[in-house]
C-alpha cells in the first residue's frame, strides 16, 4: 500500500499509513526512506535511516545511492564506510555516483578495491566502470576492463556493448568499436546509438549517418539521442537535404514536438542556412526548455535577424523562462549583426548587473564587436583595457577587425602587437593587418609582415567556398580550374560580368589585396571563390530554387556588393554563410542591410 501511495505520488499518505502500522518492517522503513528520496526529501529520509531499529543491506544502498542523487558524494563515502556488509550493489552505486559527478578517478581506484575484495561484478558494474574509464580516457584500464568482461560473459549485455563502443569511441579508437558492435548483431537502440554518437564525436559524420541509416532498415526505432547525433552530423557536413528526410522519420515516430528532437532541428536548419524553417521547428516544439530558446535566438542572430531574437527574447521572458548567458551571447550577437549600439549596450549592462549569470569573454568579445561596427573604437579599447578579467585574442581580434573597417592603422599596430603577446603565429591578426595595409596602399608594410609570416613559417589560411548538391561538397578556390565544370562555371561567370556591366556594377579594385595593375585587380575579383561556387550552383540547380554557398573567411566587399546583384539578375536566393554570419541576397539586396 505504501509503495502504491508512492508511486501515485501521494506522499503524505504513504506516511500516515506507515506511521498508523502497528508493527513495521525493515522493507517499510526501506520503502519510505526510498519514497522520501524520490521526493527530494534527503534530510527526513536521513532521520528515518537513523530511527531504524535494524537495518538491512538494501536500507544502507538506498541511503547511499540517495546521497549521490543530490551531489552528496562525500556523505555517500563516508556512510559506505560505516556499512557493516558491502554487496555488489554497494559497490556498484559508489562508482557510478563518484563517475556521474565527475570523480571518475575515484571511481577506478574503489573498482580496483571492489576486485581485490573478491567480489564478482556485475554487468551494471561493468557499464559504470567502463564509462568512468572513458571519462578519463584511460585507453589501458579499459582495455583490462573489456577482457575482463570476456571473462566473466557480461560483454554481450546490452549496457556494457554499448558502453565499450563509447569507451574506445572517446579514446579515438573507432575501429574498436565497430568490432566491439560486429561482435553480435544487436537490436538494441542503446547500441546503435553508441556507434552513430561515436562517429559522429570522431567527425565520421558519413559513417554515423549511414549507421542511422542502417537502424531503420534494420526495424531499430530511434530514440531522441539517436535524433539528436544524426542531426549534429547533418550540422557538420552542412547536409540540408539529408537533416530534412530525419525531420521526416521524427514525424513518423511521433517526435517531431519532443524538445530534444525539435531542439536539434532548430540547429540543423539554423546551420544549414535555412532559419525560416528553423523557427517553425521552433514553434512545434512542444514543451520549450532554455535550450529551445537559446537555439532559436543564436540561430536568428547568425543569420542577422536581429528584430526576430528581439522578439523571441520577449516571448522567452513572457512564458517566464529564465535567460542565462548563452541567451545573451545570442542577443549580443543579433545586436552587433544588425547594427542595435543601444539596444546591446542595455543588454551588456544588464548582464553586468545581474546576480544569476557571470560576463564571460565572449559577451565582452560581442559588445567590442557592437562597439567597432557602431564606430566607436575608442569606447572598445576603453572596455578591452578595463575588463576584470585578462582578454583574449578573439576580443583583440575584433577590435584590431573594427581597425581595419575604419582604416586606423595607428591602434590596428597597437592592438596586434597584444595579440603577438598572446600568440606570435596568430595568422588572422598578420592578415588583418596586412590588409589594411593594402587598402591604403601600403605595399611596403604589406611586404613586410609577409616576409614576418614567411619566416615564422605562419601561412595565410586560402579562401574556400564550398557548395552541397546531392549529398557531394563541391570545393573552389579563387581563379580555382580544378572542377570537372570548370569551363562551364568561367562561361556563366563571363555572362554574369557582362550583365552586371549592363546594370552599372563598377568592381571596388580596394579589395584586391595585391599590388597589380587595375585589370589584374578587376580578374582577381570575378573569380574570388564565393563567386566560382555560386556559378557552379546556377549551373547545376533548378532555375529560382536557392542557392547555398559556405566561405570559410569573410566574404570580401567587392563580392558583397556583386552578389547582392546577381541575385537580382538571375531572379533567386543566394544564401552565403561566411566566418562570420549568413548573408540572404535577394531582389539585390542583403539580409545584413550592408552591416557585417
Amino acid at each position: 500500500m505504501i509503495r502504491g501511495c508512492l508511486d501515485c505520488g501521494d506522499l503524505s499518505l504513504a506516511r500516515k499509513l506507515f506511521d498508523e502500522m502497528p508493527t513495521r518492517n525493515v522493507v517499510c522503513w526501506t520503502t519510505m526512506i526510498n519514497g522520501y528520496l524520490q521526493f527530494g526529501r534527503i534530510e527526513v529520509a536521513e532521520g528515518l535511516f537513523s530511527d531504524m531499529p535494524t537495518r538491512d543491506i538494501a536500507a544502507w544502498n538506498a541511503m547511499i545511492h540517495g546521497y549521490f542523487c543530490y551531489g552528496r558524494a562525500d556523505d555517500a563515502l563516508k556512510l559506505f564506510k560505516d556499512m557493516p556488509i558491502k554487496n555488489v550493489i554497494s559497490w556498484t552505486s559508489l562508482i557510478s555516483g563518484l563517475d556521474q559527478l565527475g570523480r571518475s578517478d575515484e571511481a577506478l581506484v574503489l573498482f580496483r578495491k571492489m576486485v581485490r575484495s573478491g567480489l564478482k561484478p556485475t554487468s551494471t558494474t561493468f557499464s559504470s566502470v567502463i564509462t568512468a574509464c572513458a571519462n578519463v580516457l584511460s585507453l589501458q584500464l579499459g582495455l583490462q576492463v573489456h577482457a575482463l568482461t570476456v571473462m566473466l560473459g557480461c560483454n554481450f549485455d546490452v549496457f556494457t556493448t554499448a558502453s565499450l563502443i563509447s569507451f574506445y569511441a572517446n579514446c579515438k579508437q573507432i575501429d574498436s568499436s565497430w568490432e566491439v558492435f560486429s561482435e553480435k548483431l544487436h537490436k538494441n537502440v542503446v547500441v546503435w546509438t553508441a556507434l552513430l554518437t561515436g562517429y559522429g564525436s570522431n567527425h565520421k559524420h558519413e559513417d554515423a549517418l549511414k549507421v542511422f541509416s542502417n537502424m531503420m532498415k534494420m526495424d531499430v526505432l530511434p530514440n531522441q539521442s539517436s535524433f539528436t547525433s544524426a542531426l549534429n552530423s547533418c550540422c557538420e557536413l552542412e547536409a540540408l537535404e539529408r537533416g530534412r528526410e530525419i525531420h521526416a522519420t521524427a514525424i513518423k515516430l511521433g517526435l517531431e514536438t519532443d524538445a530534444f528532437v525539435g531542439n536539434s532541428l532548430v540547429v540543423m536548419y539554423s546551420k544549414c542556412g535555412n532559419i525560416k524553417d528553423a523557427v517553425g521547428m521552433f514553434k512545434k516544439i512542444g514543451e520549450k526548455n532554455i535550450v529551445s530558446w537559446n537555439s532559436v535566438i543564436v540561430g536568428c542572430a547568425q543569420h542577422g535577424c536581429g528584430k526576430w531574437a528581439l522578439t523571441l527574447f520577449t516571448q522567452m521572458i513572457r512564458a517566464q523562462e529564465g535567460p542565462d548567458e548563452i541567451t545573451f551571447t545570442g542577443l549580443l550577437s543579433a545586436c552587433s549583426h544588425t547594427g542595435m549600439l543601444q539596444k546591446g549596450k542595455h543588454f551588456f549592462k544588464y548582464l553586468s548587473h545581474s546576480e544569476s549569470m557571470e560576463v564571460k569573454l565572449e559577451h565582452y568579445a560581442c559588445m567590442v564587436d557592437i562597439l567597432s561596427r557602431g564606430g566607436k573604437v575608442g569606447e572598445a579599447e576603453e572596455l578591452v583595457k578595463h575588463m576584470p578579467m585578462k582578454a583574449n585574442t578573439s576580443i583583440w581580434l575584433a577590435l584590431l577587425s573594427a581597425c581595419r573597417m575604419h582604416r586606423d592603422v595607428e591602434l590596428a599596430e597597437k592592438v596586434a602587437n597584444n595579440i603577438f603577446d598572446l600568440d606570435s603565429t596568430c595568422s588572422a591578426a598578420y592578415v588583418l593587418l596586412s590588409n589594411l595595409y593594402a587598402a591604403r596602399g601600403q605595399w611596403t608594410d604589406v611586404s613586410r609582415i609577409r616576409r614576418e609570416m614567411k619566416h615564422r613559417g605562419i601561412m595565410k589560411q586560402p579562401g574556400r567556398s564550398w557548395i552541397i548538391l546531392k549529398g557531394l561538397k563541391h570545393v573552389f578556390l579563387s581563379g580555382d580550374r580544378s572542377h570537372p565544370l570548370s569551363m562551364a562555371i568561367y562561361k556563366k561567370l563571363d555572362w554574369l560580368g557582362e550583365k552586371l556591366k549592363e546594370i552599372g556594377y563598377v568592381p571596388d579594385l580596394r579589395f584586391a589585396l595585391h599590388d597589380v595593375e587595375d585589370e589584374q585587380k578587376d580578374n582577381i575579383l570575378s573569380y574570388h571563390s564565393e563567386r566560382l561556387a555560386i556559378a557552379f550552383g546556377l549551373i547545376s540547380t533548378v532555375e529560382g530554387s536557392t542557392i547555398r554557398v559556405m566561405k570559410n573567411l569573410r566574404v570580401c566587399g567587392d563580392c558583397h556588393s556583386a552578389i547582392k546583384l546577381i541575385a537580382k539578375i538571375v531572379n533567386r536566393e543566394i544564401i552565403v554563410r561566411d566566418s562570420s554570419r549568413f548573408h540572404h541576397f535577394r531582389d539585390g539586396f542583403c539580409s545584413c542591410g550592408d552591416y557585417w
